[in-house]
């Protein structure tokens, strides 16, 4: 294969430079030229093989012509002429036989040259593809990373929204509470003042009731004494109607300070708010029940009291005619 010029040139260049500066002591290496003049291994190897054939070739040439002692033994016998041509004919097969041994020396180094740089230049390409395997596993590796870390970053983004749309609901569901519970406390002001109310309303009912009750017993003894022993009863049923409320009127105020304070924490809350005003309503609603039985009593009581007078005036007529006759 004939080199190009130019890359006959760089070979024989750098060979030139690598033997300069190993003193021409050796011949540099065909790994080491074609590393330097940036060639292939088939042109450094062809290369170098030619730069060798003209380092070896610059010998000086074996003369030709006759040698001195030939002339000066021209007389001698023909003897000493054959011995004398025989001895250049030996030295000459000896330079000959030098010189094929240096230049199949040379080839060996130069094959040896070859096959170290082939070997070097496997194990390159052996950590090259390596390295670029180790690479392609890297990247895949990487690849995989990036696609693993932008699946959880869109798993974070939709949890994300799930949350914030969750927030919202929450504030609404919130907002609503408030509201109702809010409305719930307006009703139960309402019971309480209607309780008040009613409570006020009885008093200055039993009041009227109690002189009422005076005022017939000034005017019967007896009649007085069984309305005494029946309003005192009657006291003590209102006094029990009031306990009663009392106690239902501090049991919702105190669950209403409860719910007041719990009122962010569950929805739960406003249900037993709402319980417990239901519980008001209708502690509310049997209080005026048995103000109303109370009032049965009391217009039950006062017509037994008519009656009773009736009886008495009665019997004071039927009295009055036998005193006179007395």
């Amino acid at each position: 294969m004939e080199l190009a010029k130019e890359t006959r040139d760089r070979i024989f260049a750098a060979a030139d430079l690598l033997y300069e500066q190993a003193d021409r002591a050796a011949f540099p290496t065909v790994d080491a030229v074609r590393k330097t003049a940036k060639v292939n291994m088939n042109d450094a190897s062809a290369g170098m093989k030619e730069w060798r054939r003209a380092q070896t070739a610059q010998a000086a040439p074996v003369a030709v012509q006759v040698p001195d002692v030939v002339r000066q033994a021209s007389s001698v016998a023909l003897s000493s002429l054959w011995q004398e041509a025989q001895e250049l004919a030996n030295e000459s097969l000896r330079a000959a036989q030098s010189a094929w041994d240096a230049e199949r020396l040379e080839a060996d180094t130069l094959n040896k040259q070859m096959a170290d740089a082939y070997e070097a230049q496997a194990l390159e390409l052996e950590a090259v593809q390596a390295n670029v395997e180790h690479l392609t596993a890297e990247n895949a590796r990487l690849n995989a990373e990036l696609e693993d870390t932008r699946l959880d970053l869109v798993a974070a983004k939709v949890a994300t929204e799930r949350a914030d749309t969750r927030v919202i609901e929450i504030e609404l569901r919130a907002t609503e509470l408030r509201t109702e519970l809010d409305y719930s406390h307006k009703e139960a002001d309402q019971a309480r003042a209607e309780l008040t109310k009613v409570r006020q309303a009885h008093a200055a009912e039993i009041e009227g009731l109690r002189v009422e009750l005076v005022a017939m017993q000034a005017k019967a003894e007896e009649a007085a004494q069984a309305a005494d022993t029946m309003v005192n009863s009657l006291r003590d049923e209102l006094v029990s109607v009031k306990a009663k409320a009392d106690a239902a009127l501090e049991s919702y105020q105190e669950q209403r300070k409860q719910a007041a304070s719990e009122v962010n924490r569950s929805a739960e809350r406003l249900v037993a708010a709402q319980a417990e005003r239901d519980l008001a309503q209708k502690a509310a609603s049997q209080a005026r029940e048995e103000t109303a039985e109370l009032r049965g009593r009391i217009d039950t009581l006062k017509e037994q009291n008519a009656e009773m007078l009736k009886m008495f005036k009665l019997l004071g007529e039927k009295q009055a005619p036998q005193a006179k006759n007395d």
